[in-house]
């Protein structure tokens, strides 16, 4: 006699296609993807990068996390806006236009970025007198009355006093020494105030970075983003591993309800659970025509983790299916050429 979970199995193979959900509870609905651009990535995620979701790009630096990200906005800036919080201020512009970026729908968020102090001017002008002309003296040189040729000349002798010794006709009085005011006593001597140490200016990496955390926030809150990049790759692993999980959460549930894409590119995953889907990049591999002509990159990435993905039929066991300790993790390979170098 067949046990109740093969009869189920039975019942469920022959009403599969009638009614899918017979005996079993309605599957999960799986998120919309956008296109990234890049066929062999968007073949291998089965459409794109999901919407209302974090995705996670970690890599080194080179391993084309970057340009992944460029060509996914340049789609996206078609038609909607997009957002880049720049936590190092490594992006290009320029580069980002040549992707196919619209930079009137990108708001690009620099963070860390130091305010230009206005340099010291150096420019010489010369007093008001040298452009006025001098008033018209009345006197003896110019007819009728006027004071004494000898009263003009005072002060002559303190206006050359800067330019030759101290040495003057007129005669200067004696420096006589003051003499000081007799005290009863000697007062103690009071130690001076210690004054403290100018502050100096922080370089720790938590500063940018929690400007890069706030800026997300108010992106995720104000809303009207598709799409918001959120490049953290040039911060070391140990202070991205800091950021509380409640961040990573907080910023999940805002991109769902925002139904925006969040794009982290780091060099090691830090969301966790929180994110639905980890890319892995490994370090891209230079491509020459000659020994001296770079021409493109080739890019290795790796689906390490998705976690709604398409299921292969439409039944859903009660029963998690057993899975292998060691999971085969499929990677995918394209190539990246250079503008100059063509088409292949």
């Amino acid at each position: 006699m067949p046990s109740a979970s093969a009869l189920r199995l039975q019942i469920e193979s022959a009403l599969a296609h009638k009614i899918p959900s017979a005996l079993t509870p309605t599957a999960r609905l799986i998120r919309p993807v956008a296109a990234t651009g890049i066929v062999a990535l968007d073949a291998a995620l089965e459409g794109g990068l999901p919407i209302g979701a974090i995705s996670e790009l970690c890599g080194p630096e080179c391993s084309g996390r970057t340009g992944v990200a460029l060509s996914f906005l340049a789609h996206q800036t078609q038609d909607k806006f997009c957002a880049w919080i720049d936590t190092g201020n490594a992006l290009d512009p320029l580069s980002a236009a040549a992707a196919g970026v619209s930079l009137s729908r990108m708001l690009w968020v620099r963070c860390g970025a130091e305010n230009p102090q206005p340099r010291p001017s150096n420019h010489f002008a010369l007093p008001k007198q040298c452009f006025t002309p001098p008033e018209i003296i009345r006197g003896l040189h110019g007819g009728g009355h006027g004071n004494h040729p000898r009263q003009e000349v005072k002060g002559l002798a303190e206006g050359v006093s800067g330019l030759f010794a101290p040495r003057c006709a007129e005669p200067q009085p004696p420096n006589r020494p003051t003499c000081k005011a007799f005290e009863p006593g000697p007062k103690p001597e009071q130690p001076a105030p210690q004054r403290r140490p100018a502050r100096r200016k922080s370089s720790s990496p938590w500063t940018p970075l929690e400007q890069a955390l706030r800026a997300c926030d108010l992106l995720l809150q104000a809303g009207g983003f598709s799409a918001i990049v959120l490049d953290m790759g040039s911060v070391a692993p140990e202070h991205v591993s800091r950021i509380p999980l409640a961040t990573w959460f907080r910023y999940r549930a805002a991109a769902e309800r925002a139904q925006a894409c969040i794009l982290l590119l780091t060099q090691t995953s830090c969301a966790k659970s929180s994110a639905e889907l980890l890319l892995r990049f490994q370090p891209a591999t230079s491509i020459t025509a000659e020994p001296t002509v770079f021409t493109g990159l080739q890019v290795s990435v790796e689906v390490a983790r998705r976690r709604f993905a398409s299921a292969e039929r439409n039944v859903t066991p009660f029963r998690k299916p057993p899975q292998s300790a060691r999971p085969t993790r499929r990677t995918t390979n394209w190539t990246s050429r250079a503008a100059w170098a063509g088409e292949p």
